[in-house]
């Protein structure tokens, strides 16, 4: 059961901003895009420095919308917002010891999607090293340790993570040694993630409740993007709001995110607040080399999305309902 109410009106608009996609990128295939969407309608239960306890957010109601939000996909860097929120998780348990290495790599993980500190965090929760194939025994204990955080994420009890895999290191050039036999001779096991699972996770985070309600808003804090071209990163492949969500906001929205790309896929999620509007969630999954490549479908998807949140703004006020 997802934890969101489906509702018509999400239901319609969503399906027009479906149609409308595949309408402006006739190459896009029905399965080459998932996606979740949820609204916040008042009272506003999110982005309040964890206003309410954990059992409260999880009672109160939101509606949402999904296409294909339950198939497994392949998440490339959205898998480090998982990484962040379990790395958190164990530093409130106390089992690992914060340091200031550990939040370097925690923020350039997360703000400037970086391979290499994603490595240093994983080995720091698991308790494992990248290197040489290892031999059957030690190689088993070692893949014991690397499912840690699969067996956290599973341990909430929330049924969109029962599928989910998120065991891997993330790559430039791509796994060797014990880490490419980890993957399986055909990478059976990669990182696998649905855009419920995504946007769950997200939901958590944005209404105070993922590990605490301090750590909660600390997380928020590294996700937060600029709009601001004078902000973005320079001489970077991807700055995580061009060609993404974030790109098809006007310069008054706000928006926290995380994105993720390879040659193969391009990805989204986040959390977004336009003025005077209802806030909302939304994650996007497309895949297909050429789309991966195609800088437009993300923020014309989160264009038409915004556009949706302020149609119905209007007729909630209209209706005496905002």
């Amino acid at each position: 059961m997802v934890f969101f109410s489906k509702d018509e009106q999400l239901e319609n608009l969503g399906n027009g901003i479906l149609e409308a996609t595949w309408s402006a990128f006739p190459t896009l295939a029905r399965n080459q895009i998932a996606l979740t969407w949820i609204v916040y309608d008042p009272p506003v239960s999110v982005n309040t420095g964890g206003a309410l306890t954990p059992d409260a957010f999880w009672h109160h109601p939101v509606r949402g919308f999904n296409y294909r939000g339950v198939e497994c996909i392949y998440p490339a860097s959205i898998v480090k917002l998982f990484y962040l929120v379990a790395a958190n998780e164990w530093i409130e348990k106390g089992m690992i010891q914060t340091s200031k290495e550990l939040e370097r790599a925690l923020r350039d993980m997360i703000v400037d999607s970086s391979n290499d500190a994603t490595s240093l965090v994983v080995d720091i929760l698991t308790g494992t090293t990248s290197g040489p194939e290892l031999p059957p025994g030690p190689f088993e204990t070692w893949k014991q340790q690397r499912y840690m955080i699969n067996r956290y994420f599973q341990s909430l009890g929330w049924e969109d993570m029962e599928t989910i895999n998120v065991c891997q290191k993330t790559w430039g050039d791509g796994p060797y040694g014990r880490d490419r036999a980890f993957y399986g001779e055909m990478f059976e096991n990669r990182n696998m993630l649905t855009t419920n699972a995504i946007a769950r996770l997200l939901h958590s985070i944005v209404g105070g409740v993922a590990v605490s309600s301090e750590r909660s808003q600390n997380m928020m804090a590294l996700l937060k993007r600029s709009l601001n071209s004078d902000d973005l990163p320079k001489n970077v492949e991807e700055d995580q709001v061009t060609g993404f969500l974030g790109g098809g906001l006007p310069q008054a929205a706000q928006i926290w995110s995380k994105a993720g790309w390879t040659s193969q896929v391009r990805h989204d999620a986040a959390y977004i607040e336009l003025p005077d509007q209802r806030p909302y969630l939304l994650v996007v999954f497309t895949e297909g080399k050429d789309h991966a490549q195609n800088r437009q479908i993300l923020p014309f998807i989160s264009r038409l999305v915004g556009e949706a949140i302020a149609k119905s703004g209007q007729n909630a006020i209209a209706k005496g309902e905002a």
